[in-house]
């Protein structure tokens, strides 16, 4: 797969937020892959960005699978925040160096430690494995194996083999992330008309709320010193985030993932960035993608400003 492409191509964006769209396509530019832009306290999406590629079945997630592994081992209390896993002679790890160096042989160890049906249920519960949309046309769901994959558990908890998953799953996990437990159905608004009169709509509540602050350090980590140090870090305006690299097996195709979002300024997002092609791509460059498209939105002082919403959405809101 060729490493740079038109990914706007085919796109229908008429009821998507402009502003946003053009950070993303800027920051893209020629590469190929695909950019999914939320707000993670209503699902709706304000931006797709190859949209033949971010609503079909996925890829192999990589390494951005660790953060529902991660979660599901908290949630299982098979490790706390501070546990620490030798991954190699002296060398050791806890979950936010782990998260920030995206370190496989603490995220495979999870795995042995987890087991294929745990791993399995909360990835589920996760939202992986079915449509993230609600009624989004031509919306495809990524896969979950039934049984472990040749590779092992360690390798389907460290890499994601085996498991395929798009871009619209994983900003819908990252929004829940974001929001404190709350996976809302994606909205993908058709018309400026529908996009004003967006309401909320929950899938279910996660138990994950005692369990993100122990998430979010390694995250930040990610970007402050570790795989996605492309972003930018900014201590004023922290950017949270998990890449994943590898090549998938069954095409073959070399990925770039990187999962973000913002809590600074009035107006939150989820960024998710997936590059495809060939030994150029890597979770780091999709990292500096995202990086590029809050650096654009800040020039335009889009997280400090107020967005009017409708009455329907104010109260559903409130």
């Amino acid at each position: 797969m060729p490493n740079y492409a038109d990914s706007t191509e085919g796109d229908f964006i008429d009821g998507e937020d402009l502003r946003v769209r053009r950070a993303a396509v800027d920051a893209l530019g020629p590469l190929n892959g695909t950019v999914v832009v939320t707000e993670p306290d209503t699902g709706r999406v304000l931006t797709i960005v190859n949209q033949k590629v971010a609503l079909q079945s996925g890829y192999q997630p990589c390494s951005t699978v660790k953060v529902p592994v991660a979660l599901a081992a908290l949630s299982e209390g098979v490790i706390d925040r501070q546990t620490l896993i030798r991954v190699y002679g002296r060398t050791t790890f806890d979950m936010t160096s782990a998260l920030a160096k995206s370190n496989n042989q603490y995220f495979a160890n999870l795995g042995e430690r987890l087991g294929f049906d745990r791993v399995s249920y909360y990835a589920k519960l996760f939202g992986l494995g079915e449509k993230a949309g609600l009624d989004i046309d031509g919306e495809q769901p990524g896969i979950l194996p039934h049984v472990v994959p040749k590779s092992g558990i360690g390798m389907m908890t460290s890499f994601g083999d085996g498991i395929t998953l798009t871009p619209l799953e994983f900003a819908a996990l990252m929004g829940a992330v974001a929001n404190g437990g709350t996976l809302y159905y994606l909205q993908y608004p058709k018309t400026q008309r529908e996009a004003q009169a967006v309401l909320p709509r929950v899938k279910r509540r996660l138990d994950i709320d005692s369990l993100i602050p122990d998430i979010k350090p390694g995250m930040l980590g990610a970007v402050e010193y570790g795989t996605a140090r492309r972003v930018g870090f900014d201590p004023n305006e922290p950017i949270y985030g998990k890449t994943g690299t590898c090549t998938d097996a069954r095409t073959p195709t070399h990925l770039g993932w990187f999962g973000s979002f913002t809590e600074s300024g009035k107006n939150k997002l989820v960024v998710v960035v997936l590059l495809t092609g060939g030994n150029a791509v890597s979770g780091p460059t999709a990292s500096g993608v995202a990086g590029e498209i809050y650096k654009n939105l800040g020039l335009q002082s889009y997280f400090a400003q107020s967005h009017t919403s409708s009455p329907t959405l104010m109260i559903s809101t409130n």
